[in-house]
C-alpha cells in the first residue's frame, strides 16, 4: 500500500506533475497576482507574496488537501501534545496509530495529503519564484531607465559647469587684454607728459609719471 503511494509521489514529478503540478503552478500565480493587487505599489506587493499563509496557499491550490478532522497536520498537533512530550519515538508511534484507528483513519489517506501539501507548497515557490523573477527584471529595467536619465542629466549639469567655467576664462582673458593695453595707454601718456617737462641737459630720473611730475615741481621752485 505504502510502496504505491511513495510511486505515486515520485511520479508526480514527471507524469502527474505536469498535469496537476503545472496546472497548480499556474493557477496559484494567478493566486499569487490576485494577492498582490490588493497593494498598490511593486515594492509593497513582494512583501503581501511573503505573508501569503500556508492555508491560503492549500486553499488555492489544484489538488486540494483532506478535508475533515484528522489529515496530517492534524497528526503533526499531536505529535507535539503535551501529553507524548517526553515519550521515545517508537512510544509517540504506538500512540499515534491507536489513536488513528480509534479514529477510523488511514495511513494511506494522512501520506496522501501530506505530499498533496508538499506539492502545493513546491507550486507556490515555483510561481513565487517565477513572479520574482519578472519583478527583479522589472526594477533593473527600471534602474537602467533611472541611469539613463541620471547620465543625460549629469552630462547636461556638467555642461553648463563647463560652460561657466568658459565665462570665467574669457573674462579673465579680456581683462588681461585690457591691462596690456592699460600699459600701452599709460606708457604714451608719460611720454607726452616727459615732453611737457624741461630736462635741463640732465638725463630723465625716471621714465613713469610720478617722476615726470617731479621733475616739474622741482624746476617751479
Amino acid at each position: 500500500m505504502f510502496k504505491r503511494l511513495f510511486q505515486s509521489s515520485d511520479e508526480g514529478a514527471d507524469t502527474s506533475k505536469s498535469e496537476t503540478s503545472h496546472n497548480g503552478a499556474t493557477q496559484l500565480a494567478v493566486a499569487v497576482a490576485g494577492f498582490s493587487d490588493q497593494y498598490s505599489g511593486a515594492g509593497s506587493s513582494i512583501a503581501a507574496c511573503k505573508t501569503v499563509s500556508f492555508e491560503q496557499i492549500y486553499d488555492n491550490a489544484a489538488a486540494k488537501p483532506t478535508r475533515g478532522d484528522y489529515d496530517i497536520l492534524k497528526v503533526v498537533e499531536m505529535l507535539n501534545s503535551a501529553h507524548l512530550s517526553g515519550m521515545s519515538t517508537e512510544t509517540k508511534r504506538a500512540s499515534l496509530f491507536m489513536a488513528l484507528e480509534a479514529a477510523g483513519v488511514e495511513v494511506e489517506d494522512l501520506l496522501q495529503d501530506a505530499v498533496v501539501r508538499q506539492r502545493a507548497l513546491n507550486d507556490y515557490e515555483e510561481a513565487q519564484q517565477t513572479w520574482l523573477g519578472g519583478f527583479e527584471a522589472a526594477k533593473l529595467e527600471e534602474n537602467r531607465r533611472i541611469q539613463a536619465e541620471l547620465d543625460r542629466l549629469t552630462s547636461q549639469y556638467m555642461s553648463r559647469i563647463q560652460s561657466n567655467l568658459d565665462e570665467v576664462a574669457r573674462a579673465q582673458d579680456d581683462l588681461r587684454n585690457w591691462l596690456k593695453q592699460k600699459q600701452q595707454e599709460v606708457q604714451r601718456i608719460t611720454e607726452a607728459a616727459t615732453y611737457c617737462v624741461p630736462q635741463n641737459g640732465a638725463a630723465a630720473p625716471g621714465n613713469n609719471l610720478a617722476s615726470v611730475l617731479e621733475r616739474a615741481s622741482v624746476i617751479r621752485r
